[in-house]
């Protein structure tokens, strides 16, 4: 037990220190995530008694709610179990493997970072829902271990130079061509004068006026 220092009454008062790095992959938002995750079980009149702190779970309540105490320290006790296996949001994955959104997005729609599937949640306090894309902790723990961020990066500025090199090339090429066509059309434009003029002079000896 321990005392509320507020109300100075006593507290019901339980730890859990199974937070391991196995569960979190070393991340502060992975760690706050799995915590609202298990305070969303919870009902909303005890969500705020669950709290955490480093790899430290703890329910804080009054004395007087010793039902409710262990009403909740049983529905967190089951919650905890297999949360290794919790899918990982968008801003924990992006916090794990120190990785932009852009990056995120991208990676995933060309399929290197491969989706574990979707959810759906509706925003507090408005109607509207939004759905992301989850992944598989095992996955993202792997692509961590390899170093595969930054194999990716490599080739995406190596794809950029290539894009840049193909585009000054098609730049250069449509110039070309325009210049081409500017003196193939001058170049009818003198042709045209010309026959204009030959086209006179046959008429000029075809009347006789050159015997």
């Amino acid at each position: 037990m321990a005392k509320n220092k507020k109300n100075d009454i006593p507290s019901l008062l339980e730890t859990w220190t199974t937070l391991s790095p196995a569960a979190t992959l070393g991340s502060s938002v992975r760690a706050k995530g799995i915590l609202l995750e298990i305070r969303a079980r919870l009902p909303s009149s005890m969500r705020k008694s669950l709290d955490i702190s480093g790899r430290f779970l703890t329910l804080a309540m009054p004395e007087n709610a010793r039902s409710e105490f262990r009403h909740a320290s049983a529905i967190i006790a089951k919650s905890l179990e297999g949360i290794e296996s919790l899918p990982v949001i968008p801003r924990e994955i992006e916090d794990i493997l120190t990785i932009s959104t852009t990056e995120r997005r991208r990676w995933l729609e060309d399929g290197r970072l491969p989706s574990g599937g979707t959810r759906t949640v509706k925003l507090r306090g408005r109607a509207r829902q939004i759905t992301f894309h989850v992944f598989e902790p095992q996955m993202v723990e792997d692509l961590l271990d390899r170093g595969a961020v930054e194999e990716w990066r490599e080739e995406d500025a190596a794809a950029a130079m290539e894009n840049r090199r193909n585009a000054a090339y098609k730049a250069k090429l449509t110039r070309s061509l325009k210049e081409d066509s500017k003196a193939t059309a001058a170049s009818q434009d003198v042709t045209d004068e010309a026959s204009a003029k030959l086209r006179g002079w046959k008429e000029f000896g075809r009347d006789g006026l050159l015997r």
